[in-house]
């Protein structure tokens, strides 16, 4: 038997499923969230993937067209011939139908990466942009700073030349000599040098003979006295070096 409250709770439950089909019929049911659309290199590597396979399915069907090729050529003229035949035009169609897919998938996937290149190009330009225009930020700022016064930067170009004017007034200052004479001339002191140059080497010519230093032969350095060395020869006695030295000797007596 059924308990009171169980049937309490069904007609609940039926009240409430027809309401909810009453509230779809009339507002509609809710529509599932769509999926993420793909990236553009997603869908590249997808078209990759299935050009790869209709590249596996065309060597396939090439060497089955292979075997139906032997097939006819040993098949006799007639029906078997035609039959092989048959199978084989199946193949060849089977086979230009993927080749015609191939090139398809061929072209989508270079517009997909022509995109995929314009995309990041575009991308690559708006950052160049944005790093251009908070670099013009930073020198418009930069710029304002009173380090960028022309006044003031002439004035310290100015202000330097002036300091290394009076630098090298101070360094030819205490390049001085001291205790000179002010009537002394440089170019008369030049000339005094050169005539005592000349004075010294009219004395030197006339001590020389009248030949130059530079100019006479340096003496010859004495002969050595007494009997020559005879080197011994490689190999030889001491007797037979003594003996080679007194017919030397004797030789030159």
């Amino acid at each position: 038997a059924v308990s009171l409250s169980d049937f309490a709770a069904d007609a609940r439950t039926r009240v409430n499923d027809e309401r909810t089909r009453c509230m779809k019929r009339l507002f509609g049911a809710k529509k599932a969230p769509a999926a993420p659309a793909k990236t553009l290199s997603e869908t590249a590597t997808g078209l990759e993937q299935r050009t790869h396979a209709l590249d596996a399915k065309i060597t396939a069907l090439d060497r089955e067209l292979a075997t139906h090729r032997d097939a006819i050529k040993r098949a006799r003229p007639g029906a078997g011939q035609d039959a092989a035949k048959r199978r084989a035009l199946v193949v060849l169609k089977q086979r230009k139908l993927y080749e015609q897919q191939r090139e398809q998938l061929y072209g989508q996937r270079f517009n997909v990466e022509q995109v995929a290149f314009a995309s990041e190009q575009a991308k690559e330009t708006v950052e160049t942009v944005r790093a251009m225009q908070s670099a013009s930020k930073e020198l418009k700022s930069a710029f304002k700073s009173p380090a960028f016064d022309l006044n003031e930067i002439d004035k310290l170009n100015d202000d330097m030349a002036d300091l290394l004017d009076l630098g090298e007034e101070v360094q030819n200052t205490l390049g001085r000599s001291y205790n000179v004479p002010d009537d002394l001339d440089e170019d008369d002191l030049l000339d005094e040098l050169d005539a005592l140059e000349l004075d010294m080497l009219d004395e030197e010519t006339e001590l020389a003979g009248s030949v130059p230093s530079y100019l006479q032969d340096e003496p010859l350095p004495a002969a050595p006295e007494g009997a020559p060395v005879v080197l011994p020869e490689a190999g030889m006695t001491p007797a037979e070096a003594a003996a080679g030295a007194k017919e030397e000797i004797r030789s030159t007596a």
